[in-house]
């Protein structure tokens, strides 16, 4: 139980400062030329409750397992990401007016890389803190 406390948190606390840079930093402004005035505040109690979930998720599907290696936790978070991104971009894309094929191409390859280096660092973060236990 310990083990998936730290694996969380340590999950959690790698994804939440890379994402938030790429979001409100480096891809707000592609964002807001491509997807306009569709684009509203941040409301947190969403955020906060996508967040829990994806790491959960994260930890289920990628890095949770006993077997799991860093490489593993690379590989399965990319796959992760491409899954849960590309759902809900190919959805927006079919469903919203304003949404377009370059948000959906950055959008699903950073969901690929966020996912993949949380759940690898994660993993070897949580590691190195057991071991030092």
């Amino acid at each position: 139980m310990k083990r998936y406390v730290i694996l969380y948190l340590a999950t959690l606390v790698l994804i939440l400062p890379v994402d938030f840079l790429f979001l409100g930093t480096l891809a707000k402004e592609f964002f807001r030329t491509q997807v306009g005035d569709m684009l509203g505040p941040v409301r947190m109690a969403p955020a906060v409750i996508f967040y829990l979930l994806y790491v959960a998720g994260i930890l289920i599907f990628t890095n949770g397992g006993s077997s799991a290696t860093w490489q593993s936790a690379l590989t399965f978070g990319a796959l992760f990401g491409l899954f849960c991104y590309a759902t809900f971009e190919l959805t927006a894309l079919a469903l919203l007016r304003h949404w377009t094929w370059p948000v959906v191409v950055v959008d699903v390859v950073w969901g690929m890389t966020v996912t993949a280096i949380a759940s690898a660092l994660g993993l070897l973060l949580t590691d190195w803190i057991l071991a030092k236990a």
